[in-house]
This record gives C-alpha cells, sequence and structure tokens, in this order.
C-alpha cells in the first residue's frame, strides 16, 4: 500500500455498481475515498428497499448473466452467496406462448449462432422466418466495437439495420423488437444500430451459452450491496448518503472539491458514476462542467422510463418459468414478470403468489393512478397464463422511474463522454459512457468503474490497478471472418475514394 495513495483524496458520485465498484478497489489501495449518494441508501437504481409493512421492493428486477464474469468474480471475493441457479426463461404475445429458451450451456455446444437458432424453443415462428436473420450475421462480424464501427453503424436506426439485411417482417416483429424494448428499452425506429448489435451479440450471439441467467435470491441491495458496503467500510472507503451533488470547484484544469449544497469534499480526484439524468442536473448547476462542450453536449443523450409493479395475489398460481418477456401488447413498451416465489427467498414459502411486472420505455402508463395501473397489468397477466384471472391482489407496490435508464437513441454515441475527461482528474464511469470492454448493462456499469479508479491510481501514483476481466474471445470463425473483413475493407480505401457516410 503506497504512502502516497494513503494521502490522496478521491470522492466518488454515485452508488451505483460503478460507483461502489471504484470505491471498494481505491479504498482496498489505501485511498481516502469518499462516495456521495443522493439517495438514502447506496446502489441506485438496483439496490430496494422496504415498504412500511416490511415488504421488500425494488426499482426492477436485474438479471445477471453468463458473461458477467467481473461482477461473479466480486461476488467470490466477497464470499457471499446471491444467487439462484441457471433459469429457464420464456416470451409471452397476446396469442399465447410464443418462446421458451433452453439452459444452453447444459447442451452440445455449436459454433455461434448455431446453437442459438437450433435450440431455442420457437412456439410460432416459422423456420423459414429464422432463416432470413442469416444476412445479418455479416453485420455482427462488421461490428466490432471499435471507435470506427460505432461511429458507422450510431446513425443507422436498428429497424433500418434489420430491413437492410432482408431480416423477415415476423422475424423483426416477434424476435427482434421484442429483444430491443426489453434489453435497449426502447423500439427499433428509436436504437441505435451500434448498440443493437453490441447488445444482441455481447447477451445471446456471440458464445452458446451467453444468454444463460442468473437472478438475486433477494433484492440487489440486501443479498449484494449490504455485504458490499460493509467490505468497503472495513477497508476504509466512506460512503455518505443524501449527499446530492450540485457543483465542482475547478482551479485551472482540476477539480479541487465537490459540493452538495453547503458542504464541500476536497479532492484529489473525482469520478462521477451516476446515469444520464443525475449528471445532466449536475451539469446544469455546474458553470465548470458547462465551460467544457462535451459535457455541454451529454444534454443531448436521454433516458428511458420504468414502471415497476409488485403484486401479491390470494392464491398460488402456477408459472412455468420464473422469468417471462412479453411483446405485443403495446406497439413501443416491452415489459416482463417475475415468479418471486420461485427467485425470492423471501417470497418462497408465501401462501398467496408474488409476481414482479416490469415496464419499460413506460410513457403512457408512468402518469396513470395505481387503480388503472394495476387493472392493466391483471389483464395482461391473464393473457399469458390464464390462472391469473382468478386471483385477488391483496397488496402492491408500484414505483415509477421516469427517465431511469440509458436511451441509446441513434446518434447518440458522439455525445457520450469518455473515461477519461478533458479534466486532468476528473473520470467516468457508467453503463452510457464509451469504453472498449464490450460488456453490457451491470457489467459494463461494475467494470467502467474499475477503469475509472485505475485512471486515478495512474493519474495520483500509488497502488495497484484492478484486475479487470476481458470478455470471453471470439470464436474462431469469427475471429476469421473479421479479419478477412478487415482486409477487403483496407483493400477498399486504397483503391476507393472516401465519399461514402460513415
Amino acid at each position: 500500500m503506497s504512502q502516497v495513495s494513503q494521502r490522496k483524496k478521491v470522492v466518488v458520485v454515485g452508488g451505483g455498481w460503478a460507483g461502489l465498484g471504484a470505491t471498494y478497489h481505491l479504498a482496498k489501495q489505501g485511498y481516502d475515498v469518499t462516495l456521495l449518494e443522493a439517495g438514502a441508501y447506496p446502489g441506485g437504481l438496483v439496490a430496494g428497499w422496504k415498504t412500511a409493512g416490511g415488504k421488500s421492493v425494488e426499482a426492477g428486477i436485474h438479471g445477471f448473466w453468463y458473461p458477467y464474469r467481473n461482477i461473479f468474480a466480486l461476488i467470490n471475493e466477497l464470499e457471499i452467496n446471491p444467487f439462484t441457479t441457471w433459469t429457464r426463461s420464456s416470451q409471452y404475445s397476446p396469442f399465447g406462448l410464443e418462446v421458451e429458451s433452453p439452459i444452453f450451456q447444459d447442451l452440445p455446444r455449436l459454433p455461434t449462432p448455431l446453437g442459438t437458432f437450433l435450440y431455442t424453443q420457437f412456439q410460432r415462428l416459422p423456420f423459414i422466418d429464422r432463416l432470413s436473420a442469416l444476412p445479418l450475421l455479416y453485420s455482427l462480424v462488421d461490428f466490432d466495437n471499435s471507435d470506427e464501427a460505432w461511429r458507422r453503424y450510431d446513425f443507422v436506426t436498428a429497424r433500418e439495420l434489420f430491413k437492410q439485411f432482408g431480416v423477415s417482417a415476423r422475424l423483426y416483429k416477434d424476435a427482434f423488437e421484442p429483444m430491443l424494448l426489453v434489453g435497449l428499452f426502447a423500439p427499433g425506429e428509436q436504437c441505435s444500430a451500434a448498440a443493437t448489435l453490441g447488445m444482441l451479440y455481447y447477451f445471446i450471439l456471440a458464445h452458446q451459452h451467453d444468454f444463460d441467467v442468473v437472478w438475486c435470491r433477494g433484492t440487489v441491495g440486501e443479498q449484494i450491496f449490504r455485504p458490499w458496503v460493509e467490505k468497503i467500510a472495513k477497508a476504509g472507503g466512506n460512503i455518505l448518503a443524501n449527499r446530492r451533488v450540485t457543483d465542482v470547484i475547478v482551479e485551472e484544469n482540476r477539480v479541487t472539491g465537490v459540493v452538495c449544497d453547503d458542504e464541500v469534499f476536497t479532492a484529489d480526484a473525482v469520478i462521477f458514476s451516476v446515469g444520464i439524468t443525475g449528471m445532466k442536473k449536475i451539469i446544469a448547476n455546474s458553470s465548470s462542467l458547462q465551460s467544457r462542450e462535451e459535457f455541454r453536449n451529454v444534454n443531448n443523450l436521454g433516458a428511458i422510463d420504468v414502471l415497476a409493479v409488485r403484486l401479491w395475489l390470494d392464491r398460488k398460481i402456477h408459472i412455468p418459468r420464473p422469468s417471462n418477456a412479453c411483446f405485443g401488447f403495446d406497439d413501443t413498451t416491452g415489459w416482463t414478470f417475475f415468479d418471486l416465489n420461485a427467485l425470492h427467498d423471501e417470497y418462497r414459502d408465501e401462501p398467496g403468489t408474488v409476481v414482479e411486472v416490469d415496464f419499460y420505455h413506460a410513457n403512457q402508463f408512468i402518469n396513470l393512478d395505481n387503480v388503472e395501473i394495476i387493472a392493466i397489468v391483471q389483464k395482461y397477466l391473464k393473457t399469458c397464463i390464464s390462472e391469473f384471472g382468478n386471483a385477488k391482489v391483496i397488496d402492491s407496490s408500484i414505483i415509477r422511474l421516469p427517465q431511469a435508464v440509458t436511451h441509446f437513441a441513434p446518434g447518440s454515441y458522439r455525445n457520450m463522454l469518455p473515461a477519461q475527461t478533458s479534466f486532468q482528474n476528473i473520470f467516468m464511469s457508467g453503463d452510457w459512457i464509451i469504453n472498449r470492454h464490450g460488456s453490457w448493462s451491470q457489467e459494463k456499469a461494475f467494470v467502467t468503474g474499475l477503469e475509472a479508479a485505475n485512471l486515478v491510481i495512474t493519474n495520483l501514483g500509488g497502488g495497484e490497478l484492478a484486475n479487470i476481466l476481458p470478455i470471453e474471445e471470439d470464436e474462431k470463425h469469427i475471429q476469421t471472418l473479421r479479419d478477412i473483413n478487415r482486409g477487403f475493407k483496407l483493400i477498399g480505401k486504397s483503391i476507393l475514394p472516401s465519399f461514402w457516410l460513415p
């Protein structure tokens, strides 16, 4: 442990995966690190809390997919056991069951994407429609998560991409758009093609087993963040809740302090680990941040409304799979429902059914009153599983989350911030910043927190860099196809004028 690091003060703004990840590593390296969380407890959107009646609720359910190598490594380091076993999932439409997914790692491994297409159990989607996805493989090979690839694909919508590569209308409507509505939280015409390719490849198509998922056996706050925060405190980290950052103090090109109303926290380095909506609020209050074009441009980014509904029902209902995604009920809204009796220890012996229903891109629902929302939820659930029609709601929790999750809209990439900003000692982390790791969602947030911690260590001197596990390598045939594709592009650039739009 470096004596230099022990004297350096680092302020981390935001207590989600990114902020806690950065704080934990820096505290272990002996830095005087303080995390400022605007809410009443660390964890951000995934924390969870208790109702007045003592029941656990949270701002939506979050899965942990097979490629989350760094989060799983953290869980091992914390020596906790928060997860279910690998679970199967289903998809429903107003016509009933559409898709069931197996546990892919239990089946013979086939070269990607054969396993995904052959092992997934489509109930209604004709094989000829599934075949229409094959030309799309070129774009997955061509999109290599590089800056150049992001700039080339980001101005195209996902819908335009699928249309360009000849995906059938049925396949788009029944498969790809449902993935977008619950993966990028918006319909295809509102999603960047670059983000779409990155998300689809990471979660589904890079390797057969990538879609396998586990869930927390309770809220993430109780199962993971609480023991993690205890570890951070033991390592010397200081976590302060109810501290909403309003400004930063800048001298020359360095931040020297972080302002929370009438409190000032001195800092040798600052890591921002908040979502887009929170970052925009901080920028709006800070003339120092507004002085830089890169921070002003963050105001061009957007976020998406989420609605989380938890119902306690008066009877047991047989729900075949614990996690379920739904599409076709509303044109621009995706939703999921979860059997919490199967997933959460707290509800395993509940006499009735506890079900979580989460809506993404919930613009048309978020301002309805609770009675109207519950009626819609009951109607939709009954359409999927008829037994819900006989059940009565005996308790409920409705959480409205306006502008809560990142919107990867077409053209947004140019306005996203990198980890290293133009300020010498301000660093960024979160699921919406630019990085080259290739991960998504919670894993990306955690990875960028570690990357920001490493930048602090490099900038201030002292301490060991965090070990960040890379994503699993591309399979050999994908590597070969990408090498061939790059070769053709280099030849093309050498003999053709560069007049095409990126």
